[in-house]
């Protein structure tokens, strides 16, 4: 590897982290490794600490604007990366791409309206359409040769229902598809054809390996510019959640309008200080930390199939085309949900997701962040050999 240090293990402790630190009430008890929750176990890029350094040795901290600086990183980083020419007007900033679903579940869609998404998919993509009193229309995937693909006909059935608005995730979590172009043209042609608009979660975007490519729908022409709602966000990227900051991205004028007048409402368009200084950081800088990233995590993903097929061949790893999440077919031990738990958590002590939480589809496998130094990732290997033993 180059200048980057992915290697060395970094305490998390005494830091409030979520991953590392609620063990506890996750899992049911202290020694638990936790490779659950989608962060990272590396430092970001230095450049993104110095920036923050910089800024917090002025040591006043009033109210911040988003400064014009911030969309053009975005922008040349949307072009540089994917191809994507964006105009910075286009942007609407927010909190998090959970609180921009939901807000865009607000802004087009009523109560009672049927809100489109394919399981076993990101949970909170179920709780903010329940939450906001919609109803989810899911069309599940389909595992066909250790690879997820779409129900045509459960897709549109669910379009010819009434949906006004579909989730998509792309990259898939948690089962690492990137979707190719033909099958987002055909996605939205028939949104299109049916009156439903398409909010495309893109939050893993920079995190795929070759030959994989991603495609931002948004990028596709000007009939899917107009009807798409693309998030992004530099915090799954550049391992920043705690920022809090994502950016939205709605070409067409009257969509961005509504979109914003929600934010209005619920007074959810202002980003922290921190949050400005480090998204326009990353993006700005961040490159070839992440080209080193990439790298690291395909060895890591590589190393972990590896010793799945030959100590563990009873689970078959869908192949990780992006993100950093591995996601693990374990229905072959026959386990009830229960069983699972009692032996990944109890026995091995080794804190990973269970499917069922990503909605039907998902009962019997298990969601694995790798994104940890090697000497974790082995530990954490060796547990999940343990609890299959």
């Amino acid at each position: 590897m180059g200048g980057f240090d992915f290697d060395t293990v970094i305490k998390r402790e005494n830091t409030a982290s979520v991953k590392w630190e609620q063990v506890k009430q996750v899992f049911g008890q202290e020694d638990v490794l936790p490779m659950w929750v989608a962060d990272m176990d590396f430092n970001p890029p230095h450049q993104v600490a110095e920036a923050i350094r910089k800024r917090l040795d002025h040591e006043i901290f009033g109210y911040s604007f988003i400064p014009d600086s911030t969309g053009e990183a975005i922008q040349n980083w949307l072009r540089s990366r994917h191809g994507w020419e964006i105009n910075p007007a286009w942007i609407a900033y927010c909190t998090g791409v959970v609180p921009a679903i939901s807000t865009a579940i607000q802004a087009f869609t009523e109560p009672g309206d049927k809100v489109l998404l394919q399981s076993p998919v990101y949970h909170p993509f179920f709780h903010m359409v329940e939450k906001n009193g919609r109803v989810v229309a899911n069309s599940p995937l389909i595992l066909e040769d250790g690879r997820y693909e779409i129900d045509w006909e459960q897709f549109e059935a669910r379009l010819k229902e009434g949906a006004k608005l579909y989730l998509n995730c792309n990259p898939h979590n948690p089962g690492g598809r990137v979707w190719e172009k033909d099958e987002l043209v055909k996605m939205a042609d028939l949104c299109a054809q049916y009156g439903c608009l398409f909010l495309s979660d893109e939050i893993h975007s920079d995190l795929v390996y070759k030959p994989y490519v991603h495609t931002p729908i948004a990028s596709l022409g000007e009939k899917y510019r107009d009807m798409t709602i693309t998030c992004i966000a530099p915090t799954k990227t550049f391992n920043l959640a705690g920022l809090k900051a994502s950016a939205v991205i709605i070409p067409n004028p009257k969509l961005r309008k509504s979109f914003q007048d929600v934010q209005a409402v619920n007074g959810t368009a202002a980003l922290n200080t921190f949050g400005i200084i480090g998204m326009e950081a990353a993006y700005r800088y961040g490159a070839s930390w992440l080209e080193e990233l990439l790298q690291y995590l395909a060895e890591n993903i590589e190393v972990a199939a590896h010793f799945i097929k030959e100590r563990l061949p009873v689970i078959s790893d869908m192949k990780t085309e992006g993100t950093y999440l591995m996601w693990l077919d374990c229905r072959g031990f026959h386990l009830t949900e229960e069983e699972l738990k009692e032996r990944l958590w109890k026995k091995a002590k080794l804190g990973v997701e269970i499917g069922s939480k990503f909605g039907p589809g998902g009962e019997g496998f298990i969601r694995m962040n790798i994104a940890c130094p090697r000497e974790t990732l082995m530990d954490g290997l060796s547990r999940l050999e343990k609890a299959f033993s």
